[in-house]
């Protein structure tokens, strides 16, 4: 078991650049069995181990570069381990916010059904009450349009009955002022044929009225 354990070591020295398997079952031998212990060693101590100065320089910067490297892989797998632990976490604190944003839309969505039927029925009820006193005024136009009709109608019929009566009035009145204008023709007539009597001349003087001249003129028109 021992020798298994030496060997091991000795490998794992044996795998670093510049260190051959002598050289590293010599540093086994002196303790120094370990790539963390390498590094740290100096260059003295390893040739104290049978080790050349020239391979021990060698040997120790081999160790450091590898402690790095095995450092910073240690780190990268930490931090891998650490964010595979919160990923978990993070996956299942947005899964939980999509949840809640997915419950808020549909608490939206549902508020927003409820109320389209309450806006559909108050435009609905707009409509309708619009549409009444549409009706309304078209009533209130239709009673209004017999009365101002039947104004109009009164106003003509009166307007008619003061021209008939003008009309009457002036038809009465012709024959008045006809027979007016016959008389004073007459009159007229009768003195002219007294004064050709009294200068002895002669002159026919007509019968009736239709006979005077102004008259036919006036049957002509």
């Amino acid at each position: 078991m021992a020798a298994k354990g030496t060997d091991s070591k000795s490998g794992n020295l044996s795998a670093l650049p510049n260190v051959s398997a002598a050289s590293a079952k010599k540093l086994v031998a002196a303790k120094i069995d370990s790539v963390a212990k390498l590094a740290k060693s100096s260059t003295a101590s390893l040739q104290k181990a049978g080790l050349s100065e020239a391979i021990s320089s060698k040997a120790i910067a081999a160790a450091k570069a590898a402690t790095k490297v095995k450092s910073v892989a240690k780190k990268t797998t930490t931090k891998a381990k650490a964010a595979a632990k919160k990923a978990p976490a993070k996956a299942k604190k947005a899964a939980t916010a999509a949840k809640s944003s997915a419950k808020k839309t549909t608490a939206k969505a549902k508020a927003a059904a409820k109320k389209a039927p309450a806006k559909a029925k108050k435009a609905a009820t707009a409509a309708k009450s619009s549409a009444k006193k549409t009706t309304t005024k078209a009533k209130a136009a239709a009673k209004k349009a017999p009365a101002k009709a039947k104004k109009a109608a009164t106003a003509a019929k009166s307007s008619a009955k003061k021209t008939t009566t003008k009309a009457k009035k002036a038809a009465k009145a012709t024959p008045k002022k006809i027979s007016k204008v016959a008389k004073a023709s007459v009159s007229k007539v009768k003195k002219a044929a007294k004064e050709a009597g009294r200068k002895g001349g002669t002159i026919k003087v007509p019968k009736t009225v239709d006979q005077f001249d102004w008259m036919k003129r006036l049957k002509k028109r």
